[in-house]
């Protein structure tokens, strides 16, 4: 699916409701919220993700970054929180999708793939008919403590234009994403949105003008391209 719009932008790694009202005063149409990890930064409570979640406005999406793969844990994690979407940033059966779904009726289900090499483009286009979107990272399941996010890496952005030729839902683009190159990732990947953390941060916390400068770039990047 070819994006025609503006891309919409989720802030990830929020640690207070001061950060969220910050990147929602921005412009972000998603704020991502961090739960246990086996690695990685961003990592808040659950008592704070679920007060985030309380504070944030119907029309900016709340996403619980889980790495639970049992969907009883999962649901239970969602109805404690009061998250609005569900990132699972590990691997889950097929099978387990639906029972998320119908457990969980409004609540979107957005599935990472760690985009590694060629084989991430088969494991997208089987995940996205059971999920409402998929985000591309650049993670690594393998390794034995897990990496789920948050590495400030790119990966090959040509796999995940292939990925998103292929796919018929949304598509986010995360991995390494900063002021200086999310123009370049935009054109080169056409995604629904774009997701950032490590790269509107100094010293772990939200800056203010390294934010500003990404919304800055990311409109940028819609305007050129509307007028090519």
């Amino acid at each position: 699916m070819e994006s025609t719009k503006r891309p919409r932008v989720k802030i990830c790694c929020i640690g207070s409701v001061e950060e969220a009202k910050l990147a929602i005063h921005y412009g972000a149409a998603a704020l991502g919220l961090v739960s246990e990890m086996p690695s990685g930064p961003g990592v808040i409570s659950e008592g704070l993700i679920a007060q985030v979640a309380a504070s944030v406005p119907p029309t900016v999406s709340s996403f619980l970054l889980t790495s639970k793969v049992e969907p009883l844990a999962i649901i239970a994690q969602q109805r404690r929180l009061g998250v609005n979407t569900i990132q699972i940033c590990d691997q889950l059966e097929l099978s387990k999708y639906e029972d998320l779904r119908q457990a969980l009726p409004g609540i979107a289900i957005i599935q990472v793939i760690h985009v590694t090499g060629s084989e991430s483009i088969e494991e997208a286009v089987a995940v996205a008919p059971h999920v409402h979107g998929i985000l591309l990272d650049s993670g690594d399941q393998s390794l034995v403590i897990k990496e789920l996010g948050g590495t400030g890496r790119i990966h090959d952005w040509e796999i995940s234009r292939r990925i998103r030729e292929r796919v018929d839902v949304p598509i986010f683009l995360a991995g390494g994403l900063n002021p200086d190159n999310v123009i370049a990732a935009i054109r080169q990947v056409e995604p629904f949105g774009v997701d950032v953390c490590n790269g509107v941060r100094t010293n772990g916390k939200l800056d203010e003008v390294k934010l500003s400068q990404f919304f800055t770039q990311v409109s940028e990047s819609f305007n050129n391209s509307s007028v090519e």
